[in-house]
């Protein structure tokens, strides 16, 4: 169904949509090629939101070489209005004679009505081409459209033993710095970061974006159910701040509030927040990726209730000992069959640091 030649566009249509991975939110990230006679003549890709889409670029690049062009996408062109007019709709004008979508569109104001614009145009549409790559893209998107919370993804640092902080909370450094650069970058891709009152108390961490530009810095977000967050916290300091709490007093709400910080009374669960319904209210305020960063507690509460996405572990070559710190905070299992499968999606070494991503297994 698709040629040599259509898998190079799409691949190249790919690479251009990895240029918005910093900054799209909470729009998608999205590339686009298009070529005439085997050349490519136009490209581009979509930056920020509010700004033109992928196809508006490519198609000014090419200008009148479009007309009777191919237009490889790596999501489906929008045919409907929003922040700005529909991509469909610039296509059909400029005389596209064929568009390949890597993947329809998850967003049920699209999904699969821009294709079929098209069609109704008389272009010739496919999708599908490299639909794994493309979804790989825009996993926050995808699972905000349709499951209506962010993906998300648990960050660890831990020993080869498994342990995450030594018993008296002390965890700086386990990994090594090429491992903590690393890290950067996933948070610079989230539209927010989750840390619990714990980690806040332990560690007083600032939980921003160091030592890549970015043009934005991830809303960071702190469970603490009865407000216990000291005023003078580092993760309060600079703005774009949330607590999520269950139960508080109306003078700390008023405290935090004269620090610009949102207070977000959320109904509680299991002796704190419903992390449910923390999940639900980010996906309403259009948050794509969530990356978690926490201690054993939190991150066991999301894995037990199958809200994590994503697990990103870095192991460092030292071994913390059993009274250390472990990762997930998870009752006692009885027998192998409760053990929790994941699998795994790469390994990399960073630096002298071990990187592992896994998701949990799904029969």
């Amino acid at each position: 169904m698709f040629s040599g030649l259509d898998h190079v566009m799409m691949a190249q249509a790919l690479r251009l949509a990895e240029q918005g991975l910093y900054t799209t939110s909470p729009n998608p990230r999205v590339g686009c090629v298009i070529v005439k006679d085997g050349v490519i003549v136009g490209q581009g890709a979509h930056l920020k939101a509010g700004e033109p889409h992928a196809e508006v670029y490519a198609l000014q690049q090419a200008g009148d070489q479009a007309n009777g062009a191919d237009a490889y996408v790596t999501l489906e062109p929008c045919s409907h209005f929003g922040r700005t007019p529909p991509c469909a709709d610039a296509l059909i004008k400029a005389g596209i004679r064929r568009v390949i979508a890597a993947m329809e569109d998850p967003n049920p104001k699209v999904a699969g009505s821009g294709l079929a614009r098209l069609q109704a145009h008389g272009i010739e549409t496919s999708s599908g081409l490299m639909k794994a790559q493309a979804e790989a893209l825009n996993p926050g998107f995808i699972s905000r459209m349709t499951r209506n919370q962010p993906f998300v993804r648990s960050k660890i640092a831990a020993s080869l033993d498994g342990r995450t902080a030594l018993a008296n909370s002390e965890s700086k450094w386990i990994t090594g710095e090429a491992a903590r650069l690393d890290v950067q970058h996933w948070r610079a891709r989230s539209c927010a970061i989750l840390t619990g009152i714990g980690t806040v108390l332990a560690d007083d961490p600032q939980m921003n974006v160091r030592g890549i530009e970015t043009p934005r810095q991830p809303l960071r977000v702190v469970i603490d159910s009865q407000l216990r967050i000291p005023l003078t916290a580092k993760i309060l300091q600079g703005g774009n701040v949330m607590v999520a709490y269950a139960n508080g007093d109306q003078a700390k709400i008023e405290s935090l509030a004269k620090l610009g910080v949102q207070s977000i009374k959320l109904p509680a669960a299991d002796g704190g927040v419903c992390l449910q319904s923390l999940l639900t209210h980010l996906a309403s305020v259009q948050i794509n990726e969530v990356m978690v960063e926490a201690g054993q507690g939190l991150n066991g509460a999301l894995l037990a209730q199958n809200l994590i996405d994503e697990l990103l572990i870095y192991y460092a070559p030292v071994l913390l000992g059993s009274d250390a710190k472990g990762m997930f905070g998870i009752p006692m299992l009885n027998n192998m069959q409760q053990r929790m499968q994941l699998d795994i999606l790469d390994t990399r070494q960073i630096g002298q640091d071990i990187r592992v991503r896994a998701k949990p297994h799904t029969p």
